[in-house]
């Protein structure tokens, strides 16, 4: 493991200063993180005395500063373990705290964990000791889960900073029964083992990955509540029905159709909830989708045997729908109006340069090609 990045468990940082227990965080680069927005105002006399502390991955937790040490982002802590202590870094402090804790439902007068004092540099070497030990007790948990025929995955494991306890994170679809695999893991480790499972979801963003987005996963970088995806959100907002495209890293739903969701349920409020044929002298005009921030509706509607796709206006959709209910067949889908207002207005939908930009006949030289030289007589074949 590179020495330099061996202690930022997946949360990258600046630099490492061990003699000041401190490390020097580069904001906005870490998971979850939080930017502390009150960090240049003046501090209050008393500031609030509960913590924000991050241990690996997404894994944070908030204890009391007892002792009232003076502490900053960054600080090494020795902190209250179960049982026994371990170590984190300080990834928020202050009044932000509190805003913290009205978002996860904790209520102030909780009985939180102590902080015990800062990282000593025993502590800090016992902490790296740990450190390395995660990924081959890692490997040879799954050795045994394997030769155990347990229907589980094992995808993380967190060593404790004292190194008496160890969290192993797994998923299972069905309830495991692991005790066998749990006494052998405290036979052969000699440390105190708790199993924790977790979610595809709460997977992803502990290992981190860059969406097809092309940045970090919202689960990674600033997501902590997971509000399930459903097959309607997409449907909503008329997304190609594509489980590859539909699905994220962690195989479910991605967690960004819910984002937008509002904004489209807004907006359909203004499109008619049922999709009438449309009825013309010229003949009957099928719905077939919607551009729903542009305000139309698109009507295929076959002439000379032939399918043609018209775009309409909302409120030219309502006015034909009132006449077909009153007995009254419109001549066009398009009224006089409409045709002589849309005329001038430049196709916004023109893909064409799209396609073009999407052939790779563009890279060849549309000019005169170069006329190759004839081979000498040395080179031709005889």
């Amino acid at each position: 493991m590179n020495k330099s990045r061996e202690l930022e468990h997946g949360c990258r940082v600046c630099e490492i200063d061990e003699s000041a227990n401190e490390f020097n965080i580069a904001h906005g680069c870490y998971k979850l993180d939080v930017y502390d927005w009150l960090n240049y105002t003046p501090q209050t006399p008393h500031p609030f005395d509960i913590v924000e502390i991050r241990f690996k991955n997404t894994r944070k937790s908030y204890f009391e500063n007892v002792n009232g040490l003076p502490l900053r982002i960054g600080d090494i802590l020795a902190v209250e373990g179960s049982p026994g202590h371990d170590i984190g870094i300080v990834s928020l402090t202050g009044e932000l705290v509190k805003n913290q804790l009205r978002k996860k439902h904790i209520p102030f007068d909780t009985e939180f964990k102590k902080v015990y004092r800062k990282a000593k540099p025993a502590d800090i070497k016992k902490w790296k000791e740990a450190v390395e030990l995660e990924i081959p007790t890692m490997l040879r948990t799954r050795e045994m889960i394997k030769n155990l025929g347990l229907d589980m995955k094992l995808g993380d494991v967190e060593f404790q900073g004292d190194k008496t306890k160890a969290i192993f994170y797994y998923i299972a679809e069905e309830r495991v029964d692991f005790r066998e695999l749990i006494k052998i893991m405290a036979d052969e480790f000699r440390i105190r083992v708790e199993m924790k499972q977790i979610g595809a979801r709460q997977e992803a963003g502990r290992l981190g990955g860059i969406g097809p987005c092309g940045r970090e996963l919202c689960c990674t970088t600033w997501l902590s509540d997971f509000k399930s995806a459903t097959t309607h959100a997409a449907r909503t907002q008329e997304l190609s029905p594509n489980p590859q495209k539909l699905a994220g890293q962690c195989g479910k739903l991605k967690c960004c159709i819910n984002f937008e969701l509002p904004v489209y349920l807004y907006e359909r409020k203004k499109i008619p909830k049922q999709h009438f044929t449309l009825k013309t002298k010229q003949g009957d005009a099928r719905h077939v989708k919607n551009d729903i921030f542009k305000h139309l509706m698109y009507y295929e509607i076959i002439i000379d045997n032939a399918p043609l796709l018209t775009a309409l206006p909302i409120e030219r959709v309502k006015e034909i729908i009132e006449l077909n209910k009153q007995g009254i067949l419109v001549d066009n889908l398009l009224d006089t109006k409409t045709i002589n207002t849309t005329q001038n207005i430049p196709d916004e939908n023109d893909y064409t340069s799209d396609l073009n930009q999407g052939n790779i006949n563009r890279f060849e030289n549309k000019g005169k090609q170069k006329r190759r030289k004839p081979k000498s007589k040395k080179h031709r074949k005889t």
